[in-house]
């Protein structure tokens, strides 16, 4: 009797030994094929995000090569760098922020005795802005042609202005 005992805690042994190996196989599997499935699904959005981001900066001085060259002095080799003259464009954009009448680039005077501001500006190219504007209560939009003189000064020129409705 004694020897049949341990015969069947043998078997059972064994039993719950191959049953225990086989969960962990599978489990060890399934979380394999899930974090494969994961990184893949993160690699695809990693990739459209950089699509999109791409599209985003289709219009952008940063990516546009021939505008680029627009500020390239052919005589002496010099070169305006995007990432000096963007900001600079936008310092002395928002700078009429602070004319009390508005900034005059809006293409809007004073209305119920609110100025219109720039609040966000993007260099397309060579030639254009971009920008946002608002009073607190109306919103806009702007497109600002640049000139960037020979004594280094900017010359802006409102080309065209949306406004939206409330």
């Amino acid at each position: 009797m004694k020897k049949s005992l341990f015969l069947y805690l043998f078997i059972l042994a064994v039993l719950l030994n191959v049953f225990t190996y086989m969960y962990f196989t599978k489990e060890n599997t399934f979380e394999k094929e899930q974090s494969i499935k994961k990184e893949k699904k993160l690699s695809d959005s990693v990739s459209m995000l950089k699509n999109r981001l791409t599209d985003a900066d289709y219009f952008s001085l940063e990516t546009n090569q021939q505008a680029q060259d627009y500020f390239e002095d052919k005589t002496t080799g010099e070169f305006l760098l995007p990432e000096k003259l963007i900001p600079y464009l936008k310092e002395k954009l928002i700078a009429f922020n602070d004319d009390p009448n508005g900034n005059k680039y809006v293409g809007f005077d004073k209305l119920n005795d609110k100025k219109f501001i720039i609040n966000h500006i993007k260099v397309l190219n060579h030639r254009w802005i971009i920008a946002d504007f608002n009073n607190t209560e109306l919103w806009g939009e702007v497109i600002i042609k640049y000139f960037i003189n020979e004594d280094k000064s900017v010359d802006f020129e409102t080309a065209e202005t949306v406004i939206y409705n409330k």
